[in-house]
């Protein structure tokens, strides 16, 4: 699929693996969460420039690589988007955080935002959108817009699984923003969730139902 990209990562698909049982505990979600995001963040952002600088080894003057250009935002959907994001925020601790709280109303799985705080000069940052599951795309899409809105004009949006329903309609409606998952799965159900999937990720990660 055009602007998809599937991480194939052995240890990724060991993890998610592990992450679809329904009898891991509340604990081993949240640490697998974090830790899978931790390996998703290579990926997404293995293209990002870099540029020569001088530093000094314990031993000598040298030429090293560091990122360059715009600096990073993490924008987690909330909640478990949360518990995702912490593993990217180890290995980029510098990166700003963008909340976005929205969740999916029950019966017309409209996307409703409670809760929306972000950088101000997002139109100057790389914003990395962070979902655990992408399924009607609805809250997805609320979230890219709110931010566009905002200024930002360089988005990227990270799931751990998506339905071929969700990716088609966050396509559709903004093609400019590449799709990383680690997995595809077969459909949506009657009520908005993702088969096989891995149940509602919120829930899972807090223990709240």
């Amino acid at each position: 699929m055009d602007g998809v990209t599937i991480v194939r990562h052995p240890l990724v698909q060991h993890k998610l693996t592990l992450l679809r049982r329904k009898d891991v505990s509340t604990k081993s979600f949240r640490e697998l969460l974090k830790e899978v995001g931790m390996l998703l963040c290579y990926e997404i952002t293995r293209d990002l420039p870099l540029t020569d600088t001088d530093i000094e080894t314990p031993l000598a003057h040298m030429k090293s690589s560091q990122i360059a250009g715009k600096k990073l935002v993490f924008a987690p959907v909330l909640r478990a988007g949360m518990t995702f994001a912490e593993g990217m925020l180890d290995l980029v601790p510098n990166a700003r955080v963008a909340h976005i709280g929205l969740y999916r109303e029950p019966e017309t799985f409209v996307a409703v935002e409670y809760f929306f705080k972000a950088p101000g000069d997002l139109q100057e940052r790389q914003v990395i959108v962070i979902s655990p599951v992408l399924a009607t795309a609805n809250t997805a899409v609320a979230a890219v817009d709110r931010l566009k809105e905002r200024g930002a004009n360089d988005i990227r949006l990270v799931c751990l699984i998506g339905a071929p329903e969700g990716i088609e309609r966050m396509r559709g409606i903004h093609p400019d923003v590449p799709i990383w998952l680690a997995a595809v799965d077969d459909r949506l159900d009657e009520h908005g969730f993702i088969l096989p999937g891995l149940g509602d990720a919120g829930d899972r990660a807090y223990g709240t139902k």
